[in-house]
């Protein structure tokens, strides 16, 4: 069972000796450094230090934005952990997985981070909910002008050219024809 530490800073002018002496005080035995923006996945000490756990291991940080970019990140991690029975610690934070209580605030933070994601999608629906009532239209620009539109439609219930010679003349794939068929044909049932 060993001691392991994660120290990270975000820039060369920073300093990492704090983070190295708490840790050191904790116990660590093994500390992993990376000096990288906490927006960045590109962290390959951390990728290193967590190859390096194993089951009864300990993985202590100084503080928790320290090892995670944002909440769902650090929450990701340590859910991993927890799956491959490794303990976690934050030392300013005093979050240890290895009892009830920092299981609880872990918990707690997942069920923050759950609501947090959930706010975010009724905010994204009801955007575009109030885009479509403005007459808005998300997605893609249309491939084909109503024009175009007609014309390929025209041409594919004439049979004279193949499905691929009418996508090869507007410059647009068999699937974008095939749809615009399926939409004429939608459109026409529509009492």
């Amino acid at each position: 069972m060993a001691e392991i530490g994660y120290a990270r800073v975000s820039t060369h002018e920073q300093n990492l000796d704090l983070q190295r002496d708490e840790l050191q005080r904790a116990g660590v035995e093994v500390i992993y450094e990376d000096q990288a923006s906490g927006k960045t996945a590109d962290r390959p000490e951390l990728l290193q230090c967590l190859k390096a756990l194993r089951a009864g291991d300990t993985l202590t940080v100084w503080r928790l934005d320290r090892l995670g970019r944002n909440l769902q990140d650090l929450i990701g991690i340590v859910t991993d952990l927890e799956a491959r029975c490794v303990t976690f610690k934050s030392l300013k934070e005093s979050v240890d997985t290895n009892g009830p209580a920092g299981k609880l605030v872990f918990h707690l933070f997942a069920a923050l981070a759950q609501f947090e994601r959930e706010l975010m999608r009724e905010r994204t629906l009801a955007g575009l909910a109030s885009a479509r009532a403005r007459g808005r239209k998300g997605g893609r620009p249309a491939s084909l002008s109503p024009a175009q539109r007609r014309a390929a439609v025209s041409m594919m219930r004439g049979k004279d050219l193949s499905v691929g010679e009418i996508a090869e003349h507007f410059h647009v794939s068999r699937s974008t024809l095939y749809n615009l068929l399926a939409d004429k044909r939608n459109a026409a049932q529509v009492p």
